[in-house]
């Protein structure tokens, strides 16, 4: 699917990797239409790579489709937006659980289900979902997100399946740990030592390449990153034991409580 003259669709446009998706689809020549909560900062994004700006609320299932009503030829679907929701599951509320995974996940399925029909018909588009390689393999004080990360990835593999021969691709990207974005960025947490990140614009490159190419899954992660996660999915058992023997990370909990404070 080519990205140049494209009616492309980001959600989560005003985050660090939304701005980064959003700058770099600009340069590639999509037609772009950027949604985000926020009315102010999504229009300044807006005009600074000349796109279209809809505001929607995708804890809103109402919202959701309410979106999808005002792009009704999105050649590219970009599901970019998330919530971290990290921490402790027993901490949530059960409205915090229903917001995260709406968000999460039932707002990409929610969005797919709603513009898939017009690629269909029209032989030509693409679903992109930006996950995480917390999709893949399980961490501590993750459950919640990991819960929506896991559910996202199955859904791209198996839509993928059920939409071949149509003209539709569909693409998973799953980053690693990101600088300068996401919840360190976000909480002025510093990364665990000897973790290598990846950057935003790392991360939209990926994107761009996974639609343009048809790739099914896509990890814009480090290798040793990458190979704890393939051991992970085959031996869950052993990669729990060894977050066991690694300890409580301090980055991490601050992370927590920052989330836990701003809820």
């Amino acid at each position: 699917m080519h990205i140049a003259g494209a009616t492309v669709l980001l959600t989560g446009a005003t985050g660090g990797i939304g701005r980064a998706l959003a700058h770099r689809l600009a340069r590639a020549s999509a037609t772009l239409v950027v949604t985000g909560r926020q009315p102010g900062p999504l229009e300044t994004l807006a005009a600074e790579v000349g796109a279209r700006a809809v505001v929607a609320d995708l804890s809103d299932p109402d919202d959701i489709t309410r979106l999808a009503d005002r792009c009704p030829d999105i050649d590219v679907l970009v599901a970019n937006a998330a919530l971290p929701a990290s921490g402790d599951l027993l901490d949530y509320t059960p409205d915090q659980i229903e917001r995260a995974l709406t968000v999460n996940l039932t707002a990409p399925v929610l969005l797919s289900r709603l513009l898939a029909p017009g690629m269909v018909a029209r032989r030509r588009g693409h679903l992109a979902f930006v996950g995480s390689m917390s999709g893949k393999a399980a961490t501590p004080y993750s459950s919640l997100y990991t819960a929506s990360k896991f559910g996202l990835r199955g859904f791209a593999h198996s839509l993928r399946i059920d939409l071949h021969d149509t003209g539709v691709g569909v693409s998973l990207v799953q980053p690693g740990f990101v600088r300068d974005a996401g919840m360190f960025a976000a909480t002025g947490a510093e990364v665990p030592s000897g973790v290598r990140t990846v950057s935003p614009d790392d991360v939209a490159e990926g994107v761009l390449r996974a639609v343009e190419d048809n790739r099914a899954e896509l990890n814009v992660a480090p290798l040793e990153l990458r190979l704890r996660c393939a051991l992970a999915v085959q031996f869950p058992d052993v990669a729990a034991r060894s977050h066991r023997r690694g300890g409580d990370n301090p980055a991490v909990h601050q992370v927590i409580e920052a989330q836990r404070a701003s809820r």
